[in-house]
């Protein structure tokens, strides 16, 4: 099976981390990207918390969480002061980047058009070598979610090994 490489980030700012991040510096870590929008009833509901919880329980693995605010509508409301008094209420602790705006008035941000997102909550998981796995728009279920990052993090131990499971995605 044959995977793409992922899209790099293009963000304009980051929140709780000392400076951008970006997947060559995270190159040998399982990677999950929660894309949400602070005024995303599921992404507030069920996303976020579920974000906090992989990084919580897989605190101690080969795994990175990371926030991508990815704006696509009411972009007045969700500005970068609103977006740190949400993350400081939430008590979200895991890196938050900001996905940069689209070119020329486009309200599609820049990551979120790269990963042909269809809109928030979505899952990514990244693999250790760097290349896009799985991607869920909605909120993903939790034992599959966790499935998942168990083959990639035996996978990142194991680099001959290959995610062959049923819940496998391309897409």
């Amino acid at each position: 099976m044959d995977f793409r490489p992922a899209p790099e980030w293009q963000t304009t700012e980051w929140l709780n981390s000392p400076e951008p991040l970006d997947l060559e510096s995270l190159r040998g870590r399982v990677v999950v990207v929660h894309a949400f929008q602070m005024l995303c009833p599921g992404c507030v509901a069920r996303g976020i918390p579920q974000a906090q919880r992989v990084a919580e329980l897989f605190k101690a693995s080969p795994l990175t969480v990371v926030g991508l605010h990815t704006v696509f509508e009411h972009h007045a409301a969700m500005h970068i002061e609103s977006l740190r008094a949400f993350v400081h209420e939430y008590r979200i602790r895991f890196p938050v980047g900001i996905d940069a705006p689209g070119p020329d008035g486009d309200p599609m941000p820049r990551t979120m058009r790269a990963y042909a997102m269809q809109g928030t909550p979505t899952t990514v998981l990244i693999d250790s070598r760097g290349r896009l796995r799985s991607q869920v728009f909605g909120v993903h279920d939790d034992l599959l979610l966790g499935a998942e990052i168990g083959a990639l993090l035996i996978e990142a131990d194991d680099p001959t090994a290959q995610l062959h499971q049923a819940g496998d995605r391309d897409d």
